[in-house]
């Protein structure tokens, strides 16, 4: 089953986020299938880029976001 997830990146005590596609699964911070785009929570505001239309082909995939990613991407 493939899953919509963050991995955690950047440094100790300053964690960065990239929204992947992932099998459920496999390892958080393991290879990922593609890269949906970027989540930096410590900028104020808090810094999301993502690609909508990779987000949109992966779903219709079957892929499935997890509920910290569905909430982002609301936004």
């Amino acid at each position: 089953m493939l899953k919509i997830k963050l991995t955690r990146t950047g440094k100790k005590n300053y964690p960065t986020y990239k929204i992947v596609v992932n099998e459920a699964r496999d390892k958080r911070d393991g290879k990922y299938l593609d890269l949906l785009g970027i989540y930096n929570p410590n900028t104020h505001p808090h810094t999301l880029k993502f690609d909508q239309k990779k987000i949109d082909y992966w779903l219709s995939q079957g892929a499935k976001p997890t509920f910290t990613v569905a909430r982002l991407i609301k936004k």
